[in-house]
């Protein structure tokens, strides 16, 4: 059977984020009766997803915070699906609302939960939290934890390619925070030749991050012009993909500032 639940993946997967929204949030009024059907938090969690593609941080953390008892309550605390959630609420709002030790703490609990579990998705959903961890721990200036965490991840059993590709550009941005700039600059390289190699569906989500990474490395090396060019380069394709709000979208608007600030906003 078709799931009702395929229009609104389909659309979020095409970066058509405010319809996949839409459709999602319509799925989950039409199927509020019975009050257990787990399409409606399924569909609640589509349309977090798709709000915070848009840069409309606090309505998704209120959607997540709507669904995450309903996920408790159908699937369970530990299930893979609720695990999925809660990683998602952190990485995709916590963060972008600046509550890292939050996004810390909750990564964290979501990565013990998993490597407890059992079944094919528990490693998968591990890796998906730590790459959350990572980001929590550079945003609080934590740099040498960061990279600790990252290369554990990286040596770890192998992961999709996506999350490789994460788990690299978190690693360049705990070595550019150590002023590492040469060793930021070749992680950031190794991630873009990955970012080549996925279907564009996956390299979607990560637009213009690989060229941060390579910008703040740029500039911290001293190459002024590159690094400028490469922040205008993601904030354009950001602002095509994600819209004016979204936080990489005004990241990478740095390009628009005295160069003095840079560093302090790409490194962010």
């Amino acid at each position: 059977m078709r799931s009702p639940l395929g229009q609104a993946i389909a659309l979020f997967q095409a970066g058509r984020y405010a319809e996949a929204e839409a459709e999602a949030r319509a799925v989950a009024a039409a199927r509020s009766r019975p009050r257990d059907d787990p399409h409606v938090p399924l569909a609640l969690s589509i349309a977090a997803l798709a709000a915070s593609a848009q840069g409309r941080y606090a309505e998704a953390l209120a959607t997540y915070d709507a669904a995450l008892p309903v996920f408790g309550r159908i699937f369970g605390a530990e299930h893979p699906q609720t695990l999925k959630l809660r990683s998602n609420r952190a990485q995709t709002t916590l963060s972008a609302l600046d509550q890292h030790a939050e996004c810390e703490a909750e990564c964290a609990a979501v990565a013990q939960a998993a490597t407890r579990g059992t079944g094919p998705e528990m490693p998968l959903i591990a890796a998906a939290a730590h790459n959350g961890l990572i980001y929590a721990l550079n945003a609080q200036g934590r740099h040498p934890e960061a990279e600790a965490l990252a290369r554990e991840a990286l040596t770890a059993p192998p992961v999709p390619g996506r999350l490789t590709l994460v788990l690299r550009l978190g690693l360049a941005r705990s070595l550019n925070g150590q002023a590492r700039h040469e060793e930021a600059l070749a992680e950031a390289e190794r991630a873009d030749e990955l970012r080549r190699s996925l279907p564009e569906e996956q390299r979607r989500p990560e637009t213009g991050a690989v060229e941060l990474a390579v910008a703040t490395a740029l500039l911290g090396l001293g190459r002024g012009t590159e690094a400028r060019l490469r922040a205008a380069a993601a904030h354009d394709a950001c602002l095509a993909t994600f819209g004016p709000d979204h936080r990489r979208t005004i990241r990478a608007k740095v390009a628009h500032v005295p160069l003095k600030l840079w560093f302090g906003a790409l490194s962010a």
